[in-house]
């Protein structure tokens, strides 16, 4: 166990240590109500009788009801002191939980930069070798080119929604930028866009199996609650949840690699899919038109170019950036736990 799962343990324990003596007072402060109803009762029952054997009892209950306050309030005392210890260790614990893990994201960070050192390194080496083989790099760059020329094959399916009862969107204009984008790549030939409108949950799998396609796209509107918002037949809002989405995505087609989720509060459909598919993109809040429709254009843009899909998500996020769009921060990208997004290359030479 490292060091800070300790620490977080720790402060658990702490916490679970504090709320239990917390109870234990609450239970002792409620015991002195009974007994101080008790005590009026007996008062009571003095002031109104003559009978001196009455009154002896009821004096001793109250002495007995009063002795049993003065304990309980003793312990309620000790108990006090001892929550206030344990704010003190908790206060500790969480502060000890903060460095610790303030230390393990310096010590990520240092080894990640020095990762890409490496990586940097050793691409260096690599270019100088290429280099010193002169004639062996111009035929291997040849051959290359020439794999360049004959790109796999992919579909794009573009599912779009818009339910009457719904806020407008632009999606017409988002399809049309992301399918001008693939015009200008340079593997737009390898890239078949195929597009649904007004898109029901019936339609999805339908869509599907017709296409066979590698990328899913749906574009429309998301709820806070991680609900994909798609058509009822009367063009009213039809909510699917994301374990709809994700059971629709597993076995619809095994050459799905990529679905991306350009619609609000989609962050969370994203998380699910990428249980069964290789690669998910998914919105973490509100996102506006502008900013969907700028972002899934040079998405595609570089993935026409062969960029492996971290570097195209990557320049989907510089475009918002250099356009000046806000909600760079909303796109989040998820891959399964055997997938490196930087190896992924959805177009690319067949070998």
């Amino acid at each position: 166990m490292s060091q800070l799962d300790t620490y977080r343990n720790t402060m658990i324990r702490k916490r679970e240590e504090l709320a239990k003596l917390n109870q234990d007072l609450a239970k002792e402060q409620a015991k002195i109500s009974p007994l101080q109803k008790k005590i009026i009762s007996a008062q009571s029952m003095i002031d109104r009788t003559k009978s001196q054997s009455t009154i002896n009892t009821k004096y001793k209950e109250i002495q007995r009801a009063n002795k049993s306050i003065s304990d309980i309030q003793k312990k309620c005392g000790d108990l006090q002191k001892k929550i206030a210890q344990k704010e003190k260790e908790l206060a500790t614990a969480e502060k000890n939980f903060r460095n610790e893990e303030a230390k393990v994201n310096k010590k990520n960070l240092e080894a990640e930069k020095k990762r890409q050192r490496e990586m940097e390194r050793q691409a260096a080496a690599f270019e100088q070798s290429l280099n010193e083989y002169g004639t062996v790099q111009t035929n291997m760059q040849m051959e290359i080119e020439r794999l360049k020329a004959i790109p796999e094959k992919i579909t794009v399916l573009f599912l779009a929604a818009n339910p009457k009862d719904t806020q407008k969107l632009s999606l017409d204009e988002e399809a049309r930028s992301i399918q001008e984008k693939i015009r200008l790549s340079e593997y737009r030939d390898s890239i078949h866009f195929e597009s649904r409108w007004a898109t029901r949950s019936s339609d999805i799998l339908q869509a599907i199996n017709e296409t066979n396609p590698t990328i899913v796209h749906f574009s429309g509107h998301g709820s806070m609650s991680g609900e994909l918002v798609l058509l009822n037949p009367d063009g009213s809002t039809k909510m699917v949840t994301k374990e709809a989405i994700t059971m629709a995505m597993s076995t619809a087609s095994d050459t799905i690699r990529l679905v991306v989720f350009n619609a609000c509060f989609s962050e969370s459909q994203a998380v699910s899919v990428v249980e069964h598919i290789e690669a998910a993109i998914g919105m973490s809040e509100s996102i506006r038109d502008d900013t969907a429709c700028t972002f899934a254009a040079q998405l595609y843009s570089s993935i026409g170019f062969g960029r492996s899909l971290q570097v195209s998500f990557n320049q989907a996020i510089a475009e918002l950036l250099l356009e000046g769009i806000p909600g760079e921060n909303i796109p989040q990208i998820y891959a399964r736990d055997d997938v490196d997004l930087n190896d992924m290359i959805l177009v690319r030479p067949d070998v």
